[in-house]
């Protein structure tokens, strides 16, 4: 060290700016040439063009930022039980929370791990240092969510069902669908799990119901943890999203990707319109107890948030690219939540497995018939009569009702490709694949099985797709 230079003077020294740092990063990756990269996750697509970070995140930035929101997640959590929040929560809502964080953290590990194989992919270095920091996310996002889960299990009135979450997880049959959207994040080839399913289409679009509506709902029902930890999840979301337009960007640049790309926007966005908005579109509607006619249902959410903001802002520029969108995949899904009661199907199908649940599901009252006849009319129509027959298990010296007794519930079959039941019953098919039958919930969840995920697509060999297999019915195991 040259005389007069101190630890002092040069802590003292002006620091590089953050997009210096980011290209310094940068200048530190290589490729080997003297022997050939293997390929670890396996993928179809070609990417040639080099993907930039839109962020520009570095150590030296992300990592106080993260800190300060996890102090204020932790400071809010003991704010919220000093100030006796358990004593005025909503019992409806905390149970259903019981099912809802024995899943989510699940999904969020698994978006880590998603993020180890596209940044090997990734080329050149500046997004393979976002996707690295976007991993660390997910390994913040499921521990906190596991705390917040722990904290419930602690301080509320009513553990039972947050200290078994773990071990149920694997053995329920609501989990299983749960399992199946976190799965989606590593299975087949890296990019159509990691980049498209997961970031491009989960994170872009649905995580506003998921991260953005839960925590508005909690909050009507005094539930502020909730919306605290989930919040401070959301706030990453948003580098999450560039990390995937920008690789999204540069996979587009081949001609060659359109083909595949198109088939995996298709199959993302019906995994992801099935999966989430069983689980998502039951815990707002049923698990609330505030019925404001002014403020949006579901659909009304889902309307602005996925039709609105995702498809006509982010998935139809796509076509000037030369990709072909699927609008009538969008339009079926509209018609599922709001003609065929998709959501409401869903809660039926819950409540009626009543026996084997973790959980326990408040029966509706009047003041919610009200509700939702207003929001969704004929409702009460469909479902009314369900209602008071499930409110009658709760009065003492009634007779426990299962599945096809008095109100002529059968129990669906379950859907091969997404996992959920296959409760809107006209839309029920069947399909088979190498020489095996199977059950599916619509035409497109059949296609899903029976032509994306195959060895070949539309006549092009696809081998880093992969295969449905394996024990993934709850009901067969």
């Amino acid at each position: 060290m040259s005389t007069g230079l101190t630890l002092n003077k040069i802590t003292a020294q002006k620091g590089i700016s953050i997009a210096e740092a980011t290209s310094r990063v940068a200048d530190l990756g290589w490729t080997p040439t003297y022997v050939q990269e293997a390929e670890t996750f396996p993928t179809d697509y070609r990417i040639s063009k080099i993907p930039r970070d839109p962020m520009k995140q570095v150590l030296r930035s992300y990592f106080p930022m993260q800190e300060e929101k996890d102090n204020r997640v932790y400071g809010a959590l003991d704010a919220a039980l000093r100030g006796d929040m358990f004593r005025n929560v909503e019992p409806r809502w905390v149970e259903w929370m019981k099912l809802f964080l024995a899943i989510i953290p699940f999904p969020e590990i698994s978006a880590a791990r998603a993020m180890a194989m596209v940044a090997r992919l990734a080329p050149g270095e500046e997004l393979r240092t976002g996707f690295t920091m976007q991993m660390v996310d997910e390994f913040r996002h499921s521990t906190i969510q596991m705390n917040l889960k722990k904290w419930y299990m602690e301080n509320y009135i009513d553990p039972a069902g947050f200290d078994i979450t773990e071990k149920a997880f694997g053995k329920c049959y609501a989990s299983t669908i749960g399992r199946q959207f976190g799965e989606g994040f590593i299975c087949g080839d890296a990019i159509t799990s990691a980049n498209v399913y997961l970031t491009v289409v989960a994170e872009t679009a649905f995580t506003n119901t998921l991260f953005v509506a839960m925590p508005s709902e909690a909050a009507r029902n005094g539930d502020y943890a909730l919306p605290t930890v989930f919040l401070s999840v959301q706030s990453d979301e948003s580098r999450h999203i560039g990390n995937g337009h920008s690789m999204l960007m540069a996979m587009i640049n081949d001609p060659s990707n359109h083909q595949l790309l198109e088939r995996d926007l298709k199959y993302a966005f019906w995994q992801n319109h099935a999966i989430v908005d069983a689980a998502i579109g039951t815990f707002i509607e049923y698990g609330t107890t505030n019925r404001d006619k002014n403020k949006e249902s579901y659909v009304e959410l889902w309307h602005r948030w996925i039709y609105e903001d995702y498809y006509r802002t982010y998935m139809l520029p796509l076509e000037k690219y030369g990709i072909k969108i699927h609008h009538d995949d969008v339009a079926a899904a509209w018609d599922r939540l709001v003609k065929k009661n998709y959501v409401h199907k869903i809660a039926q199908f819950f409540a009626v497995g009543w026996p084997v649940n973790f959980w326990r599901i408040e029966a509706q009252t009047e003041k919610d018939f009200e509700w939702f006849e207003h929001k969704y009319p004929g409702w009460y129509a469909e479902f009314g009569d369900f209602w008071k027959w499930y409110a009658r298990k709760s009065v003492p010296g009634q007779t426990n009702m299962l599945f096809d007794q008095d109100n002529g519930y059968v129990y669906p079959h379950r859907c091969w490709s997404c996992m959920c039941p296959c409760v809107i019953r006209e839309d029920f098919c069947v399909g088979e694949v190498d020489g095996k039958l199977y059950t599916y919930c619509s035409e497109q969840c059949k296609w899903t099985h029976t032509v994306a995920f195959q060895a070949e697509y539309e006549g092009r060999p696809t081998p880093a797709m992969g295969r449905f297999k394996g024990q993934r019915v709850w009901e067969d195991c």
